[in-house]
């Protein structure tokens, strides 16, 4: 009588059968309303939840691209390479780690510099890129934003950086501490000559680059929703061992507490900085 017995498959054999026959990245799961989202909508929409607003994150080439009237702006400093002068390793060398990422990506390091124009407007723009090492700060990084910090000042044109990042980069130890003051040190140079910068905060901008370029723009725009401080909150509750208030180091708490002057949609965000460097200029 088995003859006459179909033979089922185990319930996880067809569930996996079932999922492989699926697309992948063909739908996304918003980390803000949970709710999933076809792909394609998500992109017509610049990466924001269309049911709730929630702000995906997005990579330095596509944040040229909504930024620049060029579709194909000059980069500036394409040739700085990172180093490994403290040899580092920890579950891989430092070097190994660097070379898969720039294969996977394409680029040398965390941030792009590119000039072009803001509606109509020349500027110098240098966007950190937060797939590459978590955007975080090396010494390639700093060398590039105080290059780029000097480029605007001798040429007169407004500075944006757009900070996506987890702080300064641990595999380069003091080396990539000093950019902070590096690069603070050019942005000073830039405000002596009456050149207007713009800092605009995406999520997350943390560690050290929050405590040194990122909030020394004479604006310091955000994004809606981006994490933004220093050291994460679960390490502040436990040092200070408080509760953190509801929407603690999101845009809109700094917002209200005096530490951003702008909260911006991405939509909005062009238009807005352009506006911006008009009456500053």
């Amino acid at each position: 009588m088995a003859w006459f017995k179909k033979d089922r498959k185990p319930k996880a054999v067809r569930d996996e059968r079932t999922r492989s026959s699926l697309p992948e990245g063909l739908w996304v799961r918003c980390d803000g309303c949970r709710e999933i989202i076809f792909s394609k909508e998500l992109d017509k929409n610049l990466r924001i939840c269309p049911k709730c607003g929630f702000h995906f994150r997005i990579d330095a080439p596509a944040r040229i691209a909504l930024l620049l009237d060029e579709p194909d702006p000059t980069e500036i400093f394409g040739d700085i390479r990172p180093a490994d002068p403290l040899t580092f390793a920890d579950t891989k060398r430092y070097v190994d780690r660097l070379r898969t990422y720039q294969q996977a990506l394409g680029v040398r390091d965390a941030v792009m510099i590119v000039e072009g124009r803001l509606e109509g407007l020349p500027v110098v723009l240098a966007v950190l890129d937060y797939r590459f090492m978590g955007g975080s700060m090396g010494s390639v990084v700093g060398e590039k934003i105080a290059r780029a910090a000097e480029r605007a000042a001798d040429r007169r044109q407004p500075l944006i950086v757009v900070s996506a990042s987890g702080g300064a980069r641990m595999q380069e130890g003091v080396l990539s501490l000093m950019q902070m003051a590096k690069i603070s040190a050019a942005l000073a140079r830039l405000r002596a000559a009456r050149v207007p910068y713009i800092s605009v905060l995406t999520d997350p901008t943390t560690g050290g680059v929050t405590a040194s370029f990122a909030m020394l723009g004479d604006l310091n725009v955000a994004e809606p929703g981006a994490l933004i401080g220093f050291a994460g909150p679960r390490v502040i509750e436990q040092t200070i061992r408080q509760s953190l208030p509801e929407g603690f180091q999101r845009s809109e708490f700094l917002l209200a507490h005096g530490f951003l002057d702008l909260v911006v949609p991405r939509p909005e965000l062009k238009a807005t900085l352009a506006r911006c460097l008009r009456h500053l200029s």
